[in-house]
């Protein structure tokens, strides 16, 4: 098939790959494994099945004309064209990564190990590749429209949020701030703040709140056993306060509440280093959060494009 327009593939560096890269040799990473006990097989395979997952996808970009593989770290750098098609080749975690960066533009989550990786963002295989981007070309493909969080910072920085924003520290320290939702206004002390979206509903947001019930359980309280996540398209988001701490100074009464287009969380940093916004767990790429900053947490402007 020849397009116009371009597909372009973002792959990962396997477990395998990072730790070649972080002792050099694959004797070096082998003997790390071993050393602690692992099983140093299961490195391989895993490497030996990504690889043949890309020269399958590589035969199907082949036959459709143009493309371009990038390696994920390159995603905040990378400028896509207003028609390109992207394909993310799994885990999920790479398709979070990879849509906060397109503004719109069609995702393809594509599975390379679908007995390793359950694969909610990634509903194709390495073998589907050449007819679904047919399909997507054509408009013949259903898309799922992925609401995401922004948090502004009052520098102007930016940062989008495909399952979740974290503001809190950097370490496993407390975090000292002022948050604001709607006439609530409060100082709290905390390990940090989880702002989910309907997508991240399953994930670190569902472990926190599942958490807060069993220890309430724990205590006698009777608490409901059921945790629902939300629509992916949903128009809020919903805040969970981690482990906030009650003393003279702070407070713990704004813990849990949501953030729709009428109503945003503002929180004031008070800590003098250490502070930080990231998103979808990538602790690398973060917007620092210190004292006299203040970050103004929303709904994002556009919607991610997933493709099913």
């Amino acid at each position: 098939m020849n397009s116009e327009r371009k597909v372009v593939m973002v792959t990962r560096r396997t477990r395998l790959e990072e730790l070649v890269a972080r002792y050099h040799t694959l004797a070096q990473a082998k003997f790390y494994i071993e050393h602690l006990g692992a099983d140093f097989s299961d490195y391989v395979r895993e490497q030996e099945i990504y690889e043949a997952a890309k020269r399958t996808a590589l035969v199907a970009l082949e036959a459709y004309g143009r493309f371009q593989v990038i390696e994920r770290s390159f995603l905040p750098n990378f400028v896509f064209g207003d028609s390109d098609i992207v394909l993310a080749l799994g885990q999920d975690g790479l398709v979070a990564n990879a849509m906060k960066y397109l503004d719109g533009r069609p995702l393809i989550g594509v599975n390379p190990d679908p007995l390793r990786f359950d694969g909610v963002l990634l509903p194709f295989e390495p073998a589907d590749i050449g007819s679904i981007i047919e399909d997507v070309v054509r408009d013949h493909r259903t898309s799922k429209a992925v609401t995401m969080a922004e948090a502004v910072l009052s520098d102007g920085q930016r940062l989008l949020g495909v399952n979740d924003l974290f503001i809190g520290p950097r370490t496993h320290t407390s975090a000292r701030y002022e948050i604001e939702l709607g006439k609530q206004k409060e100082v709290q002390s905390s390990s940090g703040i989880i702002v989910s979206t309907g997508l991240g509903s399953s994930a670190w947001m569902r472990s926190i709140v599942t958490g807060a019930m069993a220890i309430a359980g724990a205590y006698g309280k009777a608490m409901p056993d059921v945790y629902r996540p939300w629509d992916w398209d949903a128009d809020y988001l919903q805040l969970a306060v981690r482990e906030p701490f009650p003393s003279r100074a702070s407070s713990t009464t704004l813990v849990y509440g949501t953030v729709d287009r009428a109503t945003k969380l503002v929180v004031r940093s008070l800590m003098p280093e250490g502070g930080v916004i990231f998103s979808d767990g990538i602790e690398a790429d973060y917007l620092v959060f210190s004292s006299g900053t203040e970050a103004t947490i929303g709904i994002a402007g556009s919607k991610g494009t997933l493709i099913v």
